[in-house]
């Protein structure tokens, strides 16, 4: 397993530092060397040199159809093109809000205001919020809409276009599940090497979650009673499982429209864990009978779980993407006062769809 993430991890530095950045807006034709995309209002897209530009159409070169005249009234918007790399199979390849994420884990780059974005994937649907050009806030959630998450992250740039950072955060509620006793949180900074098509991530954070339940945790101590069963009278809130949590991600394209991505996620989480014990003691003198001692030793739960996503994605519009995951989880889990743990694994496909609004 180490060898493939280290692999993988490879495979996305190499050859990532091809950033693409555009600018929307009417062109500015001066140069005829420049190359622009034109997207029109029925969503067909030309690609080529603007020759000519005046008050009602403009004169443009492409390489597959030759000179086209076009009404500026048919025009949704014209983008230049900094980087040819960002043409793909005769496709011009947009940067977008999908650009930020991956399968589960974003990365650092930021999107621009108001280029809100939704997904839904087979455990809930999630929305998210360009409130600035560098904050997004969302709202994750199940189907039976419990438990609630939401969802922040800040992006910081650099002074290398190549690489960005970002803080986030993660805060949830198990909602009306638990009678809202549940609650977690994920605190985590990225940072994230190379352009929109082609980067990787490397990601660290904290991770925390209290169940709420209260039927299964005592206090550490000695306690005594008159006969052989312990009463839960010393019953307190289950301890929270907390601990540090690490990813690695990227994203590379492989067409036009298609682009590979993988997705992993590595926890060491600990909790606390008591084992009773009961002994029959002698008579007490100072109460003249028998007495059950009961000694409750707290011991620490001790949980790796390890998550790998690779996956791809099809975005058929600049609004619309589909991504299919074939992710595998490996746990296993060991207490301090045990020689051996226990350690399974299981797999979790996953389908996602993607919308900008």
């Amino acid at each position: 397993m180490k060898t493939l993430i280290f692999s993988l991890f490879t495979f996305f530095f190499l050859g990532l530092f091809n950033p693409v950045f555009s600018q929307g807006g009417f062109a500015d034709s001066s140069s005829t060397d420049q190359l622009y995309v034109i997207k029109m209002h029925d969503g067909i897209e030309y690609i080529g040199k603007i020759l000519t530009d005046d008050s009602r159409e403009i004169l443009i070169e492409t390489e597959n159809l030759g000179q086209l005249y076009i009404r500026k009234s048919d025009i949704k918007r014209i983008t230049k093109i900094i980087d040819k790399k960002s043409i793909i199979n005769g496709e011009y390849q947009e940067e977008g809000p999908f650009t930020t994420r991956y399968t589960f884990t974003t990365n650092a780059l930021p999107i621009k205001k108001r280029e809100n974005y939704a997904i839904i994937n087979l455990f809930g649907p999630e929305v998210h919020f360009a409130t600035s050009d560098k904050f997004t806030l969302g709202v994750m959630s199940s189907w039976i809409v419990s438990p609630m998450i939401l969802a922040g992250k800040y992006s910081i740039k650099t002074k290398s276009k190549k690489v960005n950072l970002s803080l986030g955060t993660l805060m949830g509620t198990s909602g009306y599940l638990n009678n809202f006793r549940g609650y977690g949180g994920l605190h985590f900074a990225n940072i994230t090497f190379g352009s929109r098509m082609k980067n990787v991530t490397i990601a660290g954070g904290y991770a925390y979650l209290q169940l709420g339940n209260k039927n299964s945790f005592y206090t550490e101590g000695t306690y005594y009673t008159e006969d052989q069963y312990f009463y839960d009278f010393e019953r307190t809130t289950s301890p929270m499982v907390k601990g540090p949590i690490f990813s690695i991600a990227g994203i590379t394209k492989v067409g036009a429209r298609a682009s590979f991505v993988f997705d992993s996620m590595i926890g060491v989480f600990s909790q606390i864990n008591d084992t009773r014990i009961r002994n029959e003691i002698t008579p007490s003198e100072a109460n003249g009978f028998n007495n059950y001692e009961h000694v409750v030793t707290h011991y620490d739960q001790k949980t790796t779980a390890l998550f790998v996503m690779p996956g791809m994605r099809f975005q058929s519009t600049e609004r619309r993407a589909f991504q299919v995951s074939l992710a595998g989880v490996s746990v296993f889990s060991w207490s301090s006062n045990q020689g051996s743990g226990n350690n399974f694994s299981f797999p979790i496909p996953m389908c996602s769809w993607f919308f900008k609004f």
